[in-house]
């Protein structure tokens, strides 16, 4: 198998990604950047099916209107003689100075006022490139000094934006849905909506959860020591997988944003396997970057590296599913009882009554051993080749 991307695997790439310069906190850029329509030809060249973007990875802040409409004008070219589509846009609403102390949970009316302002424009131009997902990153929403008192203002304002700017995209027809992207901590100390199950809760309480889903990132959840497949499995369970952020991280680490699949294999197996046998069918979006080591040759066999170890994985929980032993495994470990079926799968008087007067083995319960050792040795088998 060749395991070459096409546009079928719905692929994607932001212009952040692929064109990030290699600056870090401590060190200056290491490559120069890149022109966002070359950005498309390239991406077009190694099989990805789309590009997303902040408004400001396009149209720099301070451009004039001109200069919009000549960037504009190329990217849409690009786009046109390549194929690739916009499937996702957001917001920059964490570089500018003007956001340090939060965007829309900002304590200041000013800025607050701003940032809906700014994501209105960004969501007009996202719109017009025919994104039809639009994500929140809440970089700036957080805090490092809890003196303030600002949590809770700070959601009631995080709600208010929210509910404010879905009512303006119903209002304009753009008919966006809206993916939520939690992350533990950095840049601030802590952010708000940390974790999946944050952000759940809290789109229960908007005017609109309908719209509302999330956007999960394997390195956020790793940061904060947690099970991303679980976190992804959470998602999809209420429906609210909107768009996903594919990468690699070190547990315990800076966010890194490594190639996907560079560190947590069997991780990256099981989320691959979940998203496949779940009939998801939104992009897969590697939010990631090359190495700051890398020239731009390496950035572009990072993008390929990304797309064929999702492939080569995708074979992989393809060979699982068709492996007997593994999955007669897997069938001694579920053990099924009808009639128990039966009486636990909803609650009636009836029901309680007969489960109460029922006799359990305990102790044979207790000793049986559910096979896990051998399934999990299997698995890890299949991924080094020798199954």
């Amino acid at each position: 198998m060749a395991y070459e991307p096409k546009p079928e695997h719905k692929f994607t790439f932001g212009l952040w990604t692929v064109g990030n310069v290699g600056r870090d906190p401590f060190g200056l850029p290491t490559r120069p950047p890149l022109e966002p329509d070359y950005i498309v030809y390239k991406l077009a060249e190694i099989g990805a099916y789309g590009v997303n973007l902040h408004d400001n990875d396009l149209i720099p802040v301070e451009a004039t209107e001109a200069e919009r409409e000549r960037i504009l004008k190329r990217f849409k070219k690009a786009l046109q003689d390549t194929g690739l589509v916009v499937p996702m846009a957001t917001t920059n609403l964490f570089g500018d100075p003007a956001f340090k102390d939060g965007a829309f949970t900002s304590p200041d009316a000013r800025v607050r006022a701003y940032a809906i302002q700014k994501t209105m424009r960004a969501m007009d131009l996202g719109a017009e490139l025919g994104a039809k997902t639009y994500v929140f990153w809440g970089g700036r929403e957080g805090a490092e000094v809890d003196a303030g008192g600002n949590v809770l203002d700070a959601l009631a304002h995080y709600r208010e934006a929210l509910n404010f700017l879905a009512e303006y995209s119903e209002d304009q027809g753009y008919g966006y849905r809206f993916a939520l992207e939690p992350k533990p901590n950095e840049p601030r100390g802590d952010i708000y909506l940390p974790v999946v199950g944050a952000a759940l809760g809290f789109i229960a309480t908007l005017d609109k959860p309908h719209l509302f889903g999330l956007n999960p990132e394997v390195a956020h959840e790793t940061m904060a020591g947690l099970n991303f497949v679980h976190a992804v499995a959470q998602a999809i369970d209420a429906g609210k997988l909107f768009h996903i952020d594919l990468n690699d991280q070190k547990m315990g680490r800076f966010d890194q944003d490594l190639r996907f699949g560079a560190e947590n294999l069997k991780t990256a197996f099981f989320l691959v396997k979940l998203l496949e046998d779940s009939g998801y069918d939104g992009p897969r979006h590697f939010d990631a970057h090359a190495l700051r080591t890398e020239d731009e040759a390496g950035v572009w066999e990072f993008a390929k590296g990304c797309m064929r170890t999702y492939l080569i994985l995708k074979e992989k929980a393809e060979r699982f599913g068709r492996d007997r032993e593994i999955q007669d495994l897997i069938g001694a470990y579920k053990v099924q009882d009808k009639a128990l079926a039966r009486l636990t799968a909803k609650y009636s008087r009836e029901n309680a009554r007969a489960l109460k007067g029922l006799e359990f083995d305990r102790e044979a319960l207790g000793r049986r051993g559910p096979g896990l050792e051998w399934l999990d040795q299997l698995t890890v088998e299949l991924l080094l080749g020798v199954r």
